[in-house]
């Protein structure tokens, strides 16, 4: 079968209910693929023990969707996915689930999708091909885990924290935890809490302030559905405040920040051995900063140690370290995040002659206004190449590219519509002079290997983006007349 439609939109997190929602308040004809078996993105597929968010819950939301209902200033990650589903539930009749984009090609006037469908579908049909006036690519960048490739085999479980088995039972047991990074702080309260160690392999020392969470009282949950316009100022002032925090990532206040940073280092870490070896030795603000209130606390518990060593192999009951170390353990839990900088959808997405958006950001992802990519007309990009923020609510940045993308739908109608190259290496240029700081030297998940282009930070504050891609300019783009067949 095939499904017609003027807009197809890959995926269904925060980027494609966003877009979804626009789309259906603008009267558009479109759907919805999303491979797994519900939406959430991100959401769905991170339950693993302590998952939350580390921007708050009210700013991590769309502004039109206020959720009184919180129950923590970070929300926790089932509460997420759950405001998602009630967002998503407007646009649910154009939602195909367990739906894999397995390619897309332009033909000069339109998009052909081909899909594959596993288990029961949605309400929107069963086609396997699609065609489309306009393409939105909604797919996120935390989609594929980055594992290890260490030789040996482990006789145990070995477990990535986005694909967590709900069926371990860890109580007990000795575990090693790979990585130290933003999942990994959440993960170690929670796992020290049942194993009976817990061996925790750091390859380097993250920047750590704290979070400062806290239940809202069942006052103020009924304040903020009462009275909605407390709700707003509470949202405004948490965005100022996340604004505000923009100069300590990449600016003149990252040296105030690093020392916070170290003294709560010091406050919380007892021995002076561990508190050395989780020391940074990197810039501060070249990798992600992290916020937790307990993960130092965690690691002056007696059952957990403290190895600043990467994995280097497995044997059947151990996992071995960079130094020689040998270390045995009963399962493996591997924090070691994702692909960032190269995107799987990117090999199935082929524009103008036929070349593929994999081939077109061989040296790093890039499209102007974080959102247009040459080549490929009447294609958009959500969340993807330079679309996050080192400092506020990747929402905002999600908010402001849907509003784009709307402007952008009645020039399609003329005609194909593509960025110039000349726009889009002028982008580039400027976001590669403007990241400075996250090129300093250190490896962090922003920069794509095979150039040391910095592809997913957006290199100034979320006003700024908002200010100059929150609405559609025709200006850098060409459009053509259809093709006559």
């Amino acid at each position: 079968m095939t499904l017609r439609v003027r807009v197809a939109v890959v995926g269904a997190g925060f980027a494609g209910i966003a877009m979804g929602r626009r789309l259906a308040a603008a009267g558009e004809s479109f759907v919805i693929l999303e491979r797994r078996d519900g939406v959430g993105g991100t959401w769905y597929d991170n339950t693993y023990p302590g998952v939350a968010c580390d921007v708050p819950a009210h700013l991590y939301c769309f502004a039109d969707v206020p959720n009184p209902g919180f129950s923590r200033v970070f929300a926790p990650g089932a509460e997420i996915r759950e405001y998602l589903e009630t967002a998503a539930a407007p646009v649910a009749d154009r939602l195909r689930l367990r739906t894999s984009l397995d390619g897309a090609s332009w033909d000069g006037r339109r998009w052909t999708l081909r899909t594959s469908t596993t288990g029961e579908v949605s309400d929107a049909g069963d086609a396997r091909t699609v065609i489309a006036d306009v393409l939105i690519l909604a797919c996120g960048r935390l989609t594929e885990p980055s594992l290890p490739a260490v030789p040996g085999e482990f006789s145990g479980p070995i477990v990535h924290s986005a694909r967590w088995d709900h069926d371990i039972d860890l109580s007990g047991r000795r575990v090693a935890l790979v990585g130290t990074g933003a999942t990994a702080v959440q993960l170690l309260p929670e796992l020290a809490a049942k194993a009976a160690s817990v061996t925790v392999l750091q390859r380097s020392a993250p920047y750590i302030l704290p979070k400062g969470d806290r239940g809202y009282e069942a006052a103020e949950r009924e304040l903020f559905e009462q009275r909605p316009t407390v709700l707003r100022d509470l949202r405004s002032t948490m965005f100022d405040e996340a604004e505000a925090v923009f100069d300590e990532r990449a600016g003149a206040g990252r040296e105030a920040a690093r020392s916070r940073a170290l003294a709560h280092l010091a406050d919380r870490v007892i021995d002076p051995v561990v508190r050395e070896a989780v020391r940074p030795d990197h810039e501060f603000g070249c990798k992600r900063v992290l916020f937790s209130d307990d993960y130092y606390e965690s690691l002056n518990l007696p059952h957990v140690r403290l190895i600043p060593q990467a994995l280097d192999s497995y044997s059947a009951n151990a996992v071995h370290t960079a130094d020689g170390g040998r270390h045995e353990v009963d399962a493996v839990i591997l924090a070691t995040g994702f692909r960032s900088t190269r995107q799987p959808y990117a090999a199935l997405i082929r524009g103008r002659g036929g070349r593929t958006l994999e081939q077109h950001w061989s040296e790093g992802m890039r499209a102007y206004a974080s959102t247009a990519v040459h080549g490929f007309p009447n294609l958009f990009v959500l969340d993807g190449p330079n679309a996050t923020l080192p400092h506020n609510s990747a929402v905002l940045m999600i908010e402001a590219q849907a509003d784009y993308v709307t402007g952008a739908l009645p020039w399609t109608r003329r005609g194909p519509l593509e960025v110039t190259a000349e726009a889009e290496e002028a982008y580039a240029a400027e976001i590669a002079e403007r990241s400075g700081v996250w090129t300093s030297g250190c490896s962090n998940w922003y920069v794509d290997p095979r150039s040391g282009r910095q592809v997913l930070l957006w290199p100034g504050r979320a006003a700024e983006f908002r200010n100059r891609f929150g609405h559609f300019d025709p200006g850098p783009y060409q459009t053509r007349e259809p093709a006559r067949v």
